[in-house]
Order: structure tokens, then sequence, then C-alpha cells
């Protein structure tokens, strides 16, 4: 029987061949604990290094400045996608936000850079946790393994857990989110009753001719800053893409993300503010591992390896959750169509197990590019490629951000009466902050050369991937429930309430609608 079509858009949609969506079921299993615990796994590695650079481009009063600003741009975020969230409740995330306010395209654009961001931060991960994970094994074990060994070793096992069920991948955020907490806690216990704090540390970075202590390299460098800044909440914002997985995610989706706001700004401010006076601006804005090194000036070198476990137990906390992050982004595109359909294959333990394949194969690879790359050119190419590592899931992060505050700002007028059981508190002028501020960080990225390496292999891929969706994915996509929120005008797309494809399929293809929210008013009628 030949399949029915609709084209909206610029392209194409055909019904799903029977027992596509049983095929890709995911499981209700998370509650506001569980999200809670996800959101702040995913970010709390951030706390243990990476934004200590920061303090290198302006010191500490430009890292403390640049935080503040962060502050303000992800409660604007937070509070705008957990909207979202609510009137769309599947999986999708930033990608479904896209599609409804600026089509297929917009929607590609968006979840491409979701993608890009979430795969590129595990491989980083993967590649610190692995340093770490050597360093522990020779000095208690006495034996010492090659880097890749370990970047296959840790992918293959945190795959499993993420493959393992929903169930246990939320527990197991939660666990070590709360272990995780637990030893900043104990850092800073440490570092307030050890004696070795002192406020003058955090200004003992020479200031430059002209400048103060407290910007020692004067106002511009808080815009560098902002990108190493990011670390203390890159990951947050993935909430969204566990909707299909809560039991409740209209409600608990924007709570956890509340909440796990506000338990990453106080470990945030801890770790700027008393590592920091640990170690010294100087030494922190270029340590490898602050942190370790802030235990280390404690408590010596001796427990030095213990010390390295819990720099480790963060940072496989972040692992769990991006990697939770990048399967269902990849996921949610490959349901619709974007990205090839067997990745949104799920399996007897209904987890997007050949996504989170792909993307660890993909991070595998780009890891052995990054160390071949090293050994034959330190200082020269093997610099490079890892800058752009380093730098290219901020890149992808900001501009999914930017899309998305501005995807915010049209749904609001494309689809006023849509149903919004959650509504921001800052609403349009919160997610136009938001966007600014991200919009100010992109222009970071521009004016530092150290980025560009990274803007550029982005702009590669998005190359590559938007010609292939131009000539043959936009031929062939799916109505998942984000494509049918979208096409219906806002009126389909709550998998909980309607369930996947079938007769809601065949009525949106049946009233020939337009992308347009002026369809709401026949698919109505026709339900009707």
């Amino acid at each position: 029987m030949t399949k029915d079509t609709l084209k909206v858009s610029g392209v194409t949609y055909t019904t799903a061949d029977q027992g596509y969506f049983e095929k890709r079921k995911l499981t209700r299993t998370a509650g506001v604990w569980g999200l809670w615990g996800l959101a702040v796994a995913a970010v709390i590695s951030g706390d243990f290094s990476g934004w200590n650079f920061g303090i290198d481009f302006a010191g500490f009063g430009g890292m403390l400045i640049a935080f503040a600003i962060l502050v303000v741009m992800y409660y604007g975020l937070i509070f705008s996608i957990g909207e979202m969230a609510s009137a769309m409740p599947h999986t999708g995330g930033a990608y479904s936000f896209s599609r409804a306010a600026m089509g297929p395209w917009g929607g590609f654009v968006t979840g491409l850079a979701e993608t890009i961001e979430y795969v590129a931060t595990t491989a980083v991960i993967v590649f610190f946790s692995a340093s770490y994970a050597d360093a522990i094994t020779s000095e208690l074990l006495g034996f010492s393994l090659p880097g890749w060994v370990w970047w296959v070793v840790l992918y293959l096992i945190f795959i499993g857990i993420n493959a393992a069920g929903a169930s246990i991948s939320f527990k197991f955020a939660i666990v070590v989110s709360i272990i995780s907490i637990a030893i900043l806690l104990v850092f800073s216990a440490m570092a307030l009753f050890s004696g070795q704090f002192s406020w003058d540390k955090l200004f003992d970075i020479a200031p430059d001719a002209g400048q103060s202590a407290f910007l020692p390299h004067g106002v511009l460098p808080i815009l560098f800053a902002l990108p190493f800044a990011m670390w203390f909440f890159l990951g947050i914002e993935e909430l969204p893409l566990a909707a299909e997985e809560s039991r409740d995610p209209v409600r608990d989706i924007p709570r956890a993300g509340i909440i796990a706001r506000a338990t990453l700004i106080i470990t945030g401010l801890l770790v700027l503010f008393l590592n920091t006076g640990v170690i010294g601006a100087e030494a922190t804005g270029v340590a490898g591992e602050p942190l370790l090194d802030g235990f280390r000036a404690i408590v010596g070198d001796e427990v030095a390896a213990v010390l390295a476990l819990f720099a480790l137990i963060g940072l496989l906390a972040s692992l769990q959750g991006i990697m939770f992050a990048y399967g269902r982004n990849m996921y949610s595109l490959s349901r619709a169509g974007y990205y090839p359909k067997f990745l949104s294959l799920t399996g007897k333990r209904q987890t997007p197990w050949v996504a989170l394949v792909a993307g660890a194969v993909i991070g595998f690879v780009a890891l052995v590019v990054l160390d071949v790359l090293a050994r034959v050119d330190a200082e020269g190419a093997g610099a490079v490629a890892g800058a752009i590592v380093l730098n290219i899931a901020v890149w992808g992060a900001v501009l999914a951000y930017l899309l998305q505050m501005v995807s915010y700002v049209i749904l609001r007028r494309k689809y006023p009466n849509a149903k919004r059981p959650y509504r921001s508190p800052w609403g349009v002028p919160g997610a136009i902050t938001a966007a600014a501020i991200s919009a100010l960080i992109f222009l970071g990225f521009l004016l530092n050369p150290t980025f560009v390496p990274a803007i550029i292999a982005i702009a590669v891929v998005y190359a590559v991937m938007l010609i292939g969706f131009g000539l043959y994915g936009r031929n062939h996509l799916v109505l998942s429930p984000e494509e049918e929120y979208a096409v219906s005008g806002g009126l389909h797309g709550d998998p909980q309430a309607e369930g996947y494809g079938g007769a809601i399929e065949e009525e949106i293809l049946a009233s020939d609608g337009v992308d347009d929210p002026r369809s709401a008013e026949a698919v109505e009628d026709a339900k009707e």
C-alpha cells in the first residue's frame, strides 16, 4: 500500500511503518529528584575543572562578574525552557522548541547544535576521566593502561549504565550527584578551617599597566571568561530531553530545573571563592586540576591518589548525565527522520542504546584523532586540536541557547493560546535577556582567536549535515510527537496523553495541515 504523505514547509512526511513507534518506546520512571540528579550530574564536573581558565583571562574579579552574568542568563534560560517543555512534553527538547517556532530547518540546526555540544562534552569528560583513572591505578595498584584502552572502558561502562534502563540511570545520577556535592562541601570546610584560604590570594595576579587587582587585564577579557564560566552550569538545559521518561514532565521538569539551578549556584560560588583563595588566582587560572590542587595544598601530596579518586567521581557523574543527553537528543532527531532512523531503536529495556553507541563511536574517533595530532606535533597541531575539542561544546551550547530563546519569543506570538501549564516568571523579557547574553558569548568566540578552530570545525560539520538533510533527510520525515505538535499548530504532541502515531498521525495527514497555527482550527474540526 502506498504511504500517505504530507508536504509542509519544504519537507515531506510519510506514515510510519507498522510498529515503528513500538520499537522506539521510552519508559516513564523519573520523579522530580531523579530529574534534579540528572541535571546536577550533567554539570557537576565543571566545578572540578574547566571553569578556572577564565581567571587566567580576566582575573578573579572578571570571573566573578562573568559568573553573575551567567546566573542571569541561565535563570532566563531555565524559566523559558521550563515553559516550553510543559507545553511540549516530548523528548526533542531544544530541537522540538525550534521546530515549532522556526520550521524543520530551524529545528534541525538547533538539534544538531545540541548533538555537537553533548557528544563533544562526553568525549572531553572521557579524556580527563581516563587521565585521573590511570593516575589512580598507577599509584595504588601499580599498573597503567594506554589512553585509548581507558576510553573504550569508560564508554562501555557508561553505555551499559545508560542502556540498562531509565530507572537505573536516574538512580545512578542521584547517587553520584550527592557524592559529588559532598566532596565539594568537604573541600569547602577544609579550606575554611585549615588556614590555607586567604582573601589576598584571590587577587594575586599582577595587574597590567593602568588596571586594578580586581580586573588585572581590564574589562574586555570578561567577555573571554564567559565561556569558561559556563562550565559551572553547562548541561542543565538537558532536562527537557527527559520529558518522555518523566512521570509528570509538565510539573517536574520546571521544578527540577529551579532546584538544580540553586544547587549549582551554591556549589559554583564555593569553588570559585575557596578553590581560588587556597591556591591563588594566578595558579588557579592555569591549573589542569584546580580542585585536586586545592586538596593538595591543604593536606599535601601523600594522599594524592585518594584525592584524585574524589575528583574522578565528579567527572563520572557528568559522564553519566551528558551521555544521557546525547542519547536522547540523537534519539528524538532520528525518530523524526532528521538522522538515520535506526538510531532511535530502543530494544527491550526501552533505552536508545543505538544512539548511545553511535555517539560513543563518534567521540572515540575524535579522541583518537586528537591523540594522533598531539603525538605528531604536541605544540602545533596537537595544541590546536585540543582547543577544538575543549571549546566545541560551549560553542554548540551557546548556539542552541540563542536559538531556543528566539524560539520562545516566536512561540509566545505564534501559539498564543497553546496550553502552557507552567509559565516563565520572567516571560519574554527573560528570554530576550538570555538571548542577548548568549549572543555576547558568541561574539566573544569570534573575537578570541583561541576559539576560531572550534568554529571552523563546527562550520564544516554543519555544511556536511545541512547538505545531507537538504538532499535526502527533508523528504523522509516522520510525524513524531515533536513534528505533530508543530504541524497541528500545537494541538498534538503530548505522547503521554495521546500515544504515538496511529489515528493521530492519520488525522493530521487527512487534515493536510500547513505547519501554521491557523491549521489548528482545521484539525480541531476534524477531531470533532
